[in-house]
This record gives C-alpha cells, structure tokens and sequence, in this order.
C-alpha cells in the first residue's frame, strides 16, 4: 500500500479532473464527495447534483435493472477512470532484509566476532626469535606452511556462518512465498453476484468495477462502496467502520450508503458501486495507514512492533478480499479489513506502527477513527480486538511448550560453555605459569592470546551445539508443509497453529446441514388440504384454489438468486443455486409441474411491497405484495412449529379457511410433524394473510402482522446424510473426539440424523434436547448462566437442536471452561451461518464452509473447508497430529545429538585442552542436525494409524517417557563409543594420537575418525527417530518419505567429500576404505542398539519423568480469560456507555488516592498492599479497561490466587482464573483477573453496585 500515498494517487486523478474523466458523467472525486455523506445528507446530495440514483446510473452509463453489458472495453476504461478493486499490498520483505534478520542471531554474533579475532592474530607474526622464550606455548610451529594455514579455522567459522544465514533466508524467504501463494488463493475464491446485461453472475471481487449493479444479501461482507437501488428490510452492521455496534437500517429514502468491509446482518437488496478499491471508505483508510507506516518505517529498522506490522499489512487486501488473512508464527494478521481498522487502532497494547499512524493523519481523518475506542465497539469489534490482541501474545500450545524447552536447554548449554571456557583457560594458565613458573613475555602476548580466542571458539562452539535453533525451524517447515498438503484435502488453512491446535481436539460441534448431511434438499412428504402424502402427489388430485395460493406462496416468497437450473453434464441432478431449503420448496413447485419463474417475471423484485427476510430469531420469511385491488397480501414461511402457532385457520380439502385451534395444531404436531422429523425430514410451514387496503396496516409492528394466518402446507424436505459421513464419525470416536451435534432444526428431525451418522447409537446414554430445555437446564433463576449447570450437561449431550446461535457460543464457552476433566477441552467448532461467527471465534478452531458460508463466517474462522464436508475435518485432525508427531521425532533426533555433543565437547576440552570436535566440523554437524534433520523429519506423510490413540491434551509432556528412554540410550551408545575412540583410538586403528596436538598442528587422522564416527551414528539415528512410539520397524514406510531419502542420502555424500577433500578448514585428513567401514560399521550400531532399548519396558524407568511439560500455571492461556467477556448483550452494552465514563472518572480518582496513600504512609507500604486494589480490582476487570497498575507488584511467581479478590469471587458465575500467564509476568503488566461477566453486572455485593445505585 505504502507505494500508493495519496499524493501520487490524487495526481493521477486530476488528469481526468477537466474531461468529466474518460466521458463519464461524474469523475472519481465527485464521487468519493459523495461517499463521504451519511444518511439525509447523502439523499439531499444526490438530489441536488444528479435528480436521484436513477440520474446517477445514467452519469455513470449503467442500468438500474439490467447492470453493466460486460463490453471489455468499456469495464477496462472504468477500472482506467475510477481504479481496480484492489489495494497495492506492501511490498514483501527482500532476501536480502531476510539476511539481515538471520544474522541478528546472538550466537551467530558471538561465532563471528571470535572468527575474526582469531583471523586477526593468525596474521600475526611474533617478532624474532623471542618464540623459544614462550615455550609450549609456541612448539607446534614447525614449518612456516603450517602457521600460514592459522587463518583457514577462522575463515571456515565464518564461511558456516554464512551457509547458516543463507538456509535460515531462504527458509523464511520460501515460507513468506507459500503465503503469498495461499493469499491469492483465497483471493481468487472471493466471489460476489453482480448483475451484468441483465444476467446475475458470480464476479471474483477483484473484477468489480464503478457502475456495476451488485446483489447484496444476508452474511454478505460488502466489496466496494455503493448506493442502494432497491433493497428488503436491510440491516447492516458498520461497527468495523464507525465503531457503532447498532445495526443500521438502509433504505433508498433513508440511508442509501453502504460501505466496504461491514457486514449485511439481514435483508438483501441491489447496489450501484460508486468506489472500488483505494477510493472506497476502507481503502482511504489503508492508504493513510500505508503512507505514513513508511515514514514509521525509516524510523524504527529493527522493532518487532514494525515486522508484525508489515505482515498484518502485507497479507491483508482489505477492501477487496475480506477474508485474505493468515496469520504467520502467532504474528497477529489482521483479520480481513474490519480487524486491521478495529484491531490494530484499539489495541493499547499494540503501540506498533499502524497505530502511530493514526496519530501522524492530519485532524480529520484521526478524528475519524477516534471513536474506535469507545466501548460501543459491538460485539464484532471486542471480539477482533480479542483476536488481535491474543494472537499477538498467545502462542499455540506447542510453541509455547516448544519455547518453554529452548529456553532451559540453552540455558543448560550456556552454562556448559562457560564452564567449559574457564576450565581451558585455568588450565593453561596454571599449566605455564605456575607449574613450569614461566614468566609472562609481552612479546608472547599475541600468542596466549590466540590460545585464549581457540577457548573462545570451542566454547562458543559448546554454545552453537546446544541450542536447538532448529526448533523453530522445525515448527514453521512442519506446519507450512501440512498447510500446503491441507490443501489437497480441502482444508484451507487461514491461521497456521489451527492445524497443530486441531490434532488435540477433544469434541468437535458440527452443524447438520451441508456439514453432515449433502445440504442438497429435495421436498419428499407434503401435509395438504388435510391429507398427508408419503410422497409428492399428482398436482389433480389437489384442490386448485389451495394449488394456486401454494404455488405462489413458495414462488414469491423467497430469495430471486434462488433457483434451480439444468444439470450441468446429461443426466446429472439440477443444479440448485442459492438458498437450499428455498431450492427444496421450488423443486416441490416443479413436481407440481409448475414453473416458478413466470410468476417471478409478472411479480418482479421491485413491486415487492414489503419483505421479511429470515433470521434467526424470527426463523420465519415473509413477503407482502400488493394485489390489483389494492388490498394487500403476505406470504410466509417457516419452521413448522413456530409457524403452525401462528396461524389461526387452515385451508381445508375443498379449498376453504377452517379454523385451526390449539389443540387441532397439537394432533397435527403429533399426527403429521413429528412422524416427518423422525424420518429425518426438515419440515417447513407455509401459510398467507391477507390485509385489507384502508387503513394500510403499520409494517414495522412484526408481532400484529403475523399473527392470524391462514396455513396452506407443510412441507417435508429431506436432506440425505453425506455418504461418506458415518465413517468419518466413526473414526473422530475411535481418536477419542466426541461429535456433538448442534442444529436448528426439530429435535426429532437432528435425532433421526443423528442416528444415521452414528453419533448417537440406541441404548446409550446420551442427551438430545433442544434450545429451550437446554437453557432451562444451564441457567439459575436470574436466567444466568452457570458453570457447574453447564457441566452436568454437556459430557452426556449430543445433539441440541433448535438451537439459537447464543446457544451454540454458550455450550461451546462452557466446554471449554469446564474445569471437571483433568484436561482442558480443546474444541472445533463448524459453521456457515453469520450468527455462528461469535461461536466460531470462542472454539479452539472454527471450521467455515467454503461452499455455504458467508464471508462473516469465513472471516470468523481459522480454517475453511472448501468441500463444506464433514471428513474433511477428520483429515484436518490426522494433519494436526501429525505436526505434533514430527516435532517430536524431530525433538528426539535433535537432543541425542545435543546431550553428546555438548558432553563430548566439553569433557575432551576439560581433559585434553582441546574439543575433539572442532568449530567448523561442530557447525555441519548443527546444520546436519538442525536444519536438513528438521526438514526430513518434519515432513513425514501422516498414516491412518495416527486416529487409533487418544488426543494427547495440552499438558502433557512434549517429550515422552519413551522419548527419553531414547534420548538417553542413544547418548549412553555415542558416547561410550566416542570417548573409546578418544582415549583409546590410536592403538585401536595403530594410528598418531590427535590428543594434545599444538596450535596450528595439522589435522590429525585420529579425531577425523572421531568426527566421522559421530556424523554416521547421527544418520543413523535420524531413521531411528522416525518412531516414537517405541515401534520396532523404524523403516515402515520410509519411501513415502522422499525428502527424508535425500536428505540422508545427500548428507552422507556431503560426509564423503568433507572427510576426503575437506582438508585443514575442516581439520580432517583422508581416510582409507577399512577405517571408513569401521565407521559405517559403528554408525549401523545404532540401529540395532535401537532394538535394544525399545525391548526394555518404560515401567522400569520411573525416573524418566517427560521434561518441557507445560505446568499447571502456565496452562491457561490468556485467550481464556479475555474472551469470558464477549457475552454481554445489548441491554448491557447500553450500561456500558455511561459505564466507560465512570471508569475514566474512576481511574482518575482512584490514581489519585493512590499517590495520597503513598505520601501519607511510608512510599511502599502504600502502593504493596493488595487491600488497597480490591476495589479497582472490579474496574479493572473489563480488558479495555487494563492499565498498567501503577504497583510494582511483578507476579514473578504465580502467586494470583492468594491474592485474588474475595468479592470477585463470589461475583462470577465461573470459577475465575487466576491469571497465569507467562506473558504478564515478562511484561510486568498486572492483569487483573476477569470475571465472565462484565464488572457492570456485578453482585449486589461489590463496591461498584453501591457505586451505581448512587448514580
């Protein structure tokens, strides 16, 4: 974006400026004036400037009702005159920056400058003959050749360092290419329905142009700017915008502005788009973001604020591709346009460079985006902020575990080197200076110090072995791999830990339709004129009155983008587009050998007087029409049941209303619904009224208009369950996941279903209940919701149907807060609908339909199914997994290789004054072990095998009893083998002893064994690392493997050529054919020592307790506690706007007091006792509300519990968390503990509830 500041942008336009650009009859900045109205003003303007919208369409060339002919040349000179529908994204980082960014490694640092020192002095020539003076010091030096050859160790160190920066930047380099690649993958898949020479097409978003007419509808997030033609009770939530959580009502006549990046939540309706790309309303506010995030940019070089900047920017295309986000290593990315706005400009905590951004626009605009900050942020924008704000700091769980094992391993080996530097250099230093008493010569000087940068070296050499930089690397390939073959199985991966999230799901909670079932919908039972018909009966037989009012109740009443068109091959099913249940009724319509469509072209979408669009409170679609005589009529459709209780007649056999009373309505429930459901069948009502012309009935009261209907139908439509669904079921039980079930349809209708696919089996003991006994089962008699309610319900529930979405977000919250299980539950959740976003957002991973979803879902979510189909998920759970799995092969290979190295080094250093393991041979070994070891073993193929254990859950151990088994065995094996060469070698082979050999001395056949003996037990081990379950046959499977294959392969043939040819740099001297057999020959030792430690049981081994196990303490992650808050409902929020003032004056007062507590006693006293925050404590519980407390009270031990507040305590209807986060504690930030429920709703007992009655 930064390459399009609006300086060069406005340039371009003024061009067109004189010409009423390229001859249309508004030029692009009429237009964005125009954009920049709300509501009246908007209406009054397009009145003024151009008649109405009408007058605009033709300014702009296009029709109203037929769009845009589509002519190439004509859309090529819009896209000319008022832009693409794209934004520049930021240009990625070059290789070069990649390069720079690995050298910033300390390590590397350190190796680098003890390179160049110990390059430094080897071209120093001490003068004269004093070297006899130096004694031992200088005896190695026998010919001149040899001191001349003392550079080659430091250019070598430097020559590794160089390999290791590049493999770490190409890595990056290909990773960040992979995304890109993902990007535009789910760019291309971003369709919108445009209406083009009178024909409605699926356009990718990118293809928009001014002037198109587009059909926007429930779920949609809008692509571009426009003006509403014509729209039905269109609802739309701008709170990514304005940061109002309102739905705003658009009508022609009221408010005709629709604005990129908000999401339609009902109603459907026809837009003019007026601006595309960087000239609509969110990609002004990109550019702004873009330009002055450059400037920011030349600031700060170096700053993680501004790399995780670049990247939310880079993968984000806001206008034009809402759901174009992925997240990268935990780096927050911006979640679509909406989030980018809302997340990055809110968040306190993200100080990075977009938010200073804001800071730098000149007034307008920043006054523009201040209102983001306020509490009426909706419910959308906490929960971006939520998102934002955790992904930032919530790693998954098994980086977290992973960083957690890094960290005390390179302590552990920071400790070694050091001990190991000290050690050599006491010993030369009591060897010469006090045992053989020589005096210290200054123009020896040089020479000691060479010996001290050779300590130096080794020591750091110490340091390079034992730190597992590999382990990232590991992560990143293993999960970028799975991402890229996830593909292949329909699982679009948007956020990168989901998949290694997914391999530990415990429950998933799926929908029924589409997901489970094929979400193709055939009407096979019809209830009529007091018949009901097992299947669908010959139009005859039906009274034609009660046909007709039928016919055109179903046509008219619904979506005009639903219909149904010819199969696609001969023979094939009619393709249905649009809503599925609607296709279902249309194809009952042409059973009745009917045809919808001439009633829609007499009736068209605009002579609809009024339309109720469906959602899911009402769960009811209702359209008025005006009939010729001026009286009205409305058709509607529904659930069965909810309808039924609406209507107060019925059509009978001949035709005519009869009256319909309760308990007609409850035979019919008992004698047609419910036998319907059982079948598995979806029932629809279908019902009319008519109203007379005077007085015209008052539109907006919904309860008097429907209510006394007249019902025509009900329908049965039967949504067969996917093939292959009842084995993928079968496979999530036999891992240890339950399915749970979770749907809007009747109870009787999801049972039935349930059974088909096998998540409920007859005779278990199971729950199915429904929304409203649900509800009555979770909630208190204040109607809250609580905990240990929930967790008698859900361990036994499988199927909750008619369930509102709070439903879902409810039960899904509760699983995962349950604290009855000793694991926590980790949770999937699907969803396609826009009310399942806050349900998809709370789960562990939201899975959306690519096929169905909307794009609010979709945006919600962390991976997509491009399939819509439930085993896609049971693939996603085996990928999962199998990251999991590699990590840990890749984990055991690593730390064999670093316990023996790191004691080889250390002991033969301590012993013999020198590592028998020299740096740069150190170095390949690191890069052997860490970056080729991570690719082989970290790209393994995932087996069915991987479903036949149980999840692992999140605190268990990364590293197993078996794996330590291993580990140690292993180490136990290398290094008696390697220390028996050491010490004993040289009579072994009959060869020159290596051990004490002088500075410069050349390299010694004796240690080139060594090196190479430890090179073959780590290939060796590297293919017993490919089980770690304690298998016995470690080559199952290894030609599935082929990277695994070369990289062996290509190792041992590097091996090879280092040995042979590699000479001084690589302190090796050639070997012969029988000395390299015998180290081939120890190396296959490896393999069958690994028989014989997978034979001895783990029971005996008590003491290998797993290491980097993730404590209880550090176990709950932030994410857990922010987002207890996301349920607050609308009543609450409007508390809420008077309550963020209250919490401003509050701060103020209570920072006050503070610092008169801590003059008045002595400084501390006041500022330490927690007594004096148990108010503010409530305060604070709000997130947005976090402000650094002024105490210096730094957690550093997990010590929130005690100190937790008793009032909170007996407010919160869930055993609140105690804060452990590790990341409170690094930062010093003390974050309050939150309670599920706001602090506004707090108990009658707590300080602030006296506080509000006061008010």
């Amino acid at each position: 974006m930064g390459d399009m500041t609006n300086s060069d942008f406005y340039a371009k336009n003024q061009r067109n400026e004189g010409s009423h650009a390229g001859g249309f009859g508004c030029s692009l900045m009429d237009l964005r004036t125009l954009m920049e109205l709300r509501g009246n003003d908007a209406i009054v303007k397009i009145q003024e400037d151009y008649g109405d919208v009408e007058g605009l369409c033709k300014r702009l060339k296009t029709s109203p009702t037929e769009g845009l002919a589509g002519v190439a040349t004509d859309l090529d000179k819009r896209k000319e005159t008022f832009g693409r529908n794209l934004i520049p994204p930021k240009k990625p980082k070059t290789f070069l920056q990649l390069v720079w960014e690995a050298l910033q490694d300390v390590t590397l640092i350190i190796l680098e400058i003890a390179a160049i020192i110990s390059l430094g002095l080897s071209f120093y020539q001490p003068p004269g003959e004093g070297n006899e003076a130096c004694g031992a010091a200088a005896g190695g030096v026998e010919d001149e050749g040899e001191s001349e050859a003392g550079w080659i160790e430091g250019a070598a160190i430097l020559l590794s360092v160089v390999c290791v920066v590049l493999v770490t930047a190409f890595n990056d380099w290909s990773k960040e290419k992979q995304f890109r690649g993902l990007q535009s993958r789910i760019e291309q898949e971003q369709k919108f329905q445009v209406v083009r020479g009178g024909q409605v097409i699926q356009l990718p978003v990118a293809d928009i142009v001014v002037g198109d007419i587009a059909q926007v509808k429930y779920g949609d997030l809008l692509p571009a700017d426009g003006i509403l033609i014509q729209g039905n009770d269109l609802k739309i939530d701008e709170s990514s915008l304005t940061g109002e959580s309102d739905h705003v009502r658009k009508a022609p006549d009221r408010d005709p502005m629709l604005l990129s990046g908000t999401h339609v939540m009902e109603g459907s309706g026809r837009v003019l788009v007026t601006a595309v790309g960087v000239n609509s309303q969110t990609g002004i506010i990109f550019t702004l973001l873009g330009a002055s995030g450059e400037e920011e940019e030349k600031k700060e070089k170096k700053g993680e604020a501004v790399e995780n900047g670049q990247q939310t920017t880079d993968h984000s295309h806001p206008s034009s591709h809402p759901i174009a986000t992925i997240t990268t290593d935990g780096a927050a990315g911006a979640a679509g346009s909406a989030s980018l706005v809302n997340g990055k400009m809110q968040d306190g905590n993200l100080e990075n460079s977009q938010t200073k951004a804001v800071k730098k626009q000149d007034g307008a605009a920043a006054m523009e985006m201040q209102p983001l900050k306020s509490a009426e942020g909706g419910e959308s924008d906490e929960k971006e902020k939520k998102k934002v704000n955790v992904s930032k700091k919530e790693k998954s769980v098994l980086q977290g575990k992973l960083t957690k094992l890094a960290v005390q391993i390179g302590k552990a080996g920071l400790v070694m080197s050091a001990i190991t530097v000290i050690i050599l250099v006491l010993y030369f230093c009591i060897d010469n200076f006090v045992v053989l008493k020589r005096p210290w010569l200054p123009e020896c000087t040089p020479i000691y110090i060479q010996y001290f940068v050779k300590f130096f070296i080794i020591g750091v050499t110490v340091l390079v072995v034992a730190v597992p930089e590999g382990l990232p690397l590991a992560v990143t390939i293993s999960l970028a791999y799975s991402v890229k073959k996830m593909m292949k199985d329909n699982n679009l991966v948007r956020h990168l830990d989901a998949c290694e999230t997914m391999g530990n799901a415990t429950a998933i909670c799926s929908d029924k339709t589409g997901t489970l079932t094929t979400n193709r919908m055939t009407a096979v039972q019809l209830y009529v004129a007091d018949v009901h018909y097992k299947e669908i009966p010959d139009p005859s037989v039906l009274p034609p009155k009660t046909l007709e009012i039928l016919i055109n109740a179903i046509s008219i009443n619904s979506a005009y983008t639903t219909k149904i068109l010819p199969p696609d091959k001969e023979g094939g099913l009619p393709k249905q587009v649009g809503n599925k249940t609607e296709c279902g009724l249309l194809g009952l319509v042409l059973d009745l050998k009917r045809d919808y469509q001439p009633i829609r072209d007499q009736m068209p979408e605009e002579k609809l007087y009024k339309v109720y669009t469906f959602n899911s409170v009402r769960k009811s679609m209702s359209t008025v029409i005006k009939l010729p005589d001026g009286s009205f009529r409305m058709y509607s459709k529904g659930a069965s049941e909810i309808l039924l209780k609406k209507c107060s007649r019925i059509l009978n056999e001949t035709g005519e209303a009869k009256l319909f009373r309760p308990r007609d309505r409850d035979e019919m429930v008992k004698k047609v619904i419910e036998p319907m459901a059982c079948d598995g069948l979806r029932t629809i009502g279908v019902a009319y009224r008519d109203f007379s012309a005077s007085p015209e009935p008052d539109w907006e009261n919904e309860a008097d208009i429907l209510t006394d209907l007249t019902g025509i139908c009900v329908v049965g439509i039967e949504d067969p369950v996917r093939p292959e669904v009842p084995a993928a079921i079968q496979k999530c039980q036999r891992a240890g996941i339950t399915v749970r079930m979770v749907t809007g349809d009747n109870i009787n209708t999801a049972r039935a279903i349930a059974i088909k696919c096998g998540i409920i089996h007859p005779g278990e003991d199971f729950l199915c209940i429904d929304g409203k006994e649900f509800n009555r089962r979770i909630r208190n008699e204040k109607g809250e919701v609580e905990q240990e309610r929930i967790d008698k319900v859900w361990p036994k529930l499988r199927v909750l149907a008619r369930s509102s979405p709070t439903d879902k977000h409810t039960l899904v919250k509760g699983i995962i807060d349950s604290t009855m299980v000793e694991q926590r539950q980790v949770v999937a959740v699907t969803g396609d609908g826009t009310n399942d976003g806050p349900a998809l957002k709370k789960a562990d991973v939201g899975f959306a339909m690519g096929i169905a979803g909307t794009d609010v879902a979709k945006e919600a979510s962390d991976i997509i199914l491009t399939d819509d189909n439930f085993s896609s998920i049971v693939k996603a759970v085996m990928w999962g997994r199998n990251v999991y799995d590699s990590i840990s092969k890749f984990l055991q290979f690593q730390l064999t290789v670093n316990v023996v190295a790191v004691i080889v080094a250390f002991t033969g250093a301590c012993i013999t004054q020198d590592s028998p393991l020299k740096a740069v041979q150190m170095l390949w070994v690191n890069l052997i072990m860490d970056t080729f070891a991570s690719l082989a073993l970290a790209t393994e193929p995932p087996t069915e095998s991987l479903l036949m254990r149980k999840p692992y859950g999140r605190n268990k151990p990364l590293i197993s009893s078996t794996m330590t088994k291993n580990i140690l065995g292993h180490g136990v094996y290398q290094l008696v083998i390697i220390f028996t060469l050491l010490f004993v070698g040289e009579n072994i082979f009959d060869i020159d002893s290596g051990r004490n050999a002088p500075l410069h001395a050349p390299p010694s056949e004796h240690y080139t064994i060594i090196f190479n003996t430890f090179v073959m037990m780590q290939l060796f081990n590297e293919i017993n690392a490919r089980k770690i379950h304690g298998e016995r046959n470690v080559f199952n499977g290894i030609f599935r493997n082929p990277i695994f294959c070369t990289i062996v392969l290509g190792t041992f043939a590097v091996q090879i050529i280092i040995v042979q040819f590699g000479g001084k740099p690589f302190s090796c001297s050639p070997l012969d054919l029988d000395k390299w057999m015998w180290c081939v020959f120890l190396g296959v030792g490896e393999l069958l020592w690994g028989q014989v430690i997978s034979t001895i049981p783990n029971s005996r081994l008590k003491f290998l307790k797993g290491a980097g196990q993730l404590t209880e303490k550090d176990e709950v992650p932030e994410e857990e506690m922010n987002e207890d808050n996301e349920e607050i409902d609308h009543a609450e929020r409007e508390l809420r706007r008077g309550q963020i003032l209250w919490f401003r004056g509050l701060n103020r007062i209570q920072t006050q007091i503070r610092v008169v507590n801590a003059f008045r006693s002595s400084l501390y006293e006041g500022l330490e006792k927690p007594d004096s925050r148990t108010s503010i404590h409530n305060f604070m519980t709000h997130p947005e509300f976090r402000i650094e407390d002024s105490q210096p009270h730094i957690p550093l031990i997990d010590d929130t519990d005690a100190e937790e507040d008793p009032t909170l305590r007996k407010n919160s209807s869930q055993p609140s968390s105690p804060n452990k986060n590790n990341n409170a504690i690094d930062s010093g930030i003390n974050l309050t503990t939150d309670t599920s429920k706001s602090a506004a709703s707090s108990s009658p007992g707590s300080p602030l509830h006296s506080l509000e009655t006061s008010l």
